[in-house]
């Protein structure tokens, strides 16, 4: 595929995702953390008009001259922005005349495409690859942030009524697959794009360990419930408990009980009655943490889980129900992609011998490799083809409306 289609594609994917949105729906910032889905499209579009155009096509003015302000999310070398938790209150440029910024910027991206130069194209090229990665990045935010923003309404309304569920099933059973260790290269392979936290690649050492063969379940988790984990404070890392005590946390979010009792979860397809054989999700890593040690385990570290999936590998799932599907019966690891991001215990830092981009660019990820903690494998929401092995997503230990998961690991 082209770079003019692949850039087509992906712009109209994210088109489709807010079809089934109403201008409110796209105007409400519901945490400070939650960003607008009108801001999510006008972003992506400033990405594109900021880093694309306005250098390289001649002649390319601003759609706005306030745009730059608005839309900027955290490049300081840019120019001023809007503040991220006021997002929400910006009723000005409606939903419409967001529409019409993407479709002005596409059409400017179609025309430089088609008239530059080779040399051109060369430069052009690592920038719009970057930006489609960028954008996908930003489809997956925008189904998380639409679930907090739906979710979190009284009326708890579906985000899509259509979405089907996985067919009932018993959940797998959690087997543990024996890795032996030693020394593994880790980061990106060279092959096809990397954001540049997957580099270099270098060596690291892996002790011999277990993983557990799939995610933790609603129902394992329920046990943990069961047991008192909300109130054991033995269990909790001492800010993990000071900030689950603050914030009155009793299950992941997302959980409620109904007027009998039984659990029920909201999710992109409306609330339901709780699954046990699901993958639970929505936790923090301090829930994960503390539901790793209350089981007698721990959380793998990054490269553990690095060097376990490059040779096992998927294909990229079908993302039909936008909730996490219960794991398949088999052997081996299952649902290292498309599931739920699995919180790892390494903290997000550098690797050895990391270059930030150069430019404003270089703000794009190294100046965030400070207080937050790696995911890996893609979730239910992630585009397809988007994860890889290498790929890095890191969050802050207290958040909660990703699309979180985890997989025990244990030491031989």
């Amino acid at each position: 595929m082209s770079l003019a289609s692949a850039l087509r594609r992906v712009r109209a994917a994210t088109l489709t995702l807010v079809r089934p949105l109403g201008p409110e729906d796209c105007a409400i910032q519901s945490d400070p953390d939650v960003s607008p889905a009108k801001w999510h499209l006008a972003h992506t579009t400033w990405f594109f008009e900021t880093f694309v155009l306005l250098p390289h096509a001649p002649g390319y003015r601003a759609f706005h001259p306030a745009f730059g302000f608005l839309f900027n999310s955290y490049y300081e070398t840019v120019g001023e922005r809007h503040e991220r938790p006021r997002r929400g209150q910006l009723s000005r440029p409606d939903l419409e005349t967001v529409l019409a910024y993407r479709a002005h910027v596409d059409q400017a991206l179609d025309g430089l495409l088609a008239a530059a130069a080779p040399p051109l194209a060369a430069v052009l090229a690592p920038l719009l690859e970057l930006g489609l990665q960028h954008e996908q990045q930003h489809q997956e935010l925008l189904l998380m942030d639409i679930k907090h923003v739906l979710g979190t309404q009284p009326l708890r309304p579906a985000y899509r009524q259509d979405l089907p569920q996985a067919a009932r099933c018993a959940a797998a059973p959690l087997d543990w697959i024996e890795l032996p260790g030693g020394q593994v290269r880790i980061g990106h392979d060279g092959r096809g794009f990397a954001f540049d936290n997957e580099l270099p690649k270098h060596a690291a050492l892996v002790p011999p360990h277990a993983l557990a063969s799939r995610p933790a379940t609603c129902g394992d988790y329920l046990a943990f419930l069961a047991d008192d984990g909300y109130r054991r404070a033995d269990l909790w890392l001492a800010d993990g408990w000071d900030f689950a005590q603050r914030h009155r946390w009793e299950a992941p979010l997302y959980w409620q009980r109904d007027a009998a009792g039984a659990w029920l979860v909201y999710t992109l397809g409306g609330l339901r009655e709780l699954r046990e054989e699901e993958p639970v999700c929505h936790l923090s890593f301090y829930e994960a943490d503390a539901f790793a040690r209350w089981s007698g385990a721990r959380l793998p570290t990054e490269h553990e889980w690095e060097a376990a999936a490059r040779p096992a590998w998927p294909g990229a799932p079908s993302a039909t129900t936008l909730h996490p599907e219960p794991a398949p019966h088999g052997a081996g690891l299952q649902q290292l992609h498309g599931t739920v991001w699995e919180w790892t215990a390494s903290a997000y830092l550098p690797y050895p011998g990391f270059q930030p981009l150069p430019g404003s660019l270089g703000e794009y990820n190294g100046k965030f490799m400070s207080g937050q903690m790696v995911l890996r494998g893609g979730c239910c929401a992630t585009p397809a083809g988007h994860a890889r092995p290498s790929y890095r997503n890191s969050f802050q230990p207290g958040k909660r409306w990703p699309f979180t998961g985890m997989r025990l690991a244990r030491d031989l």
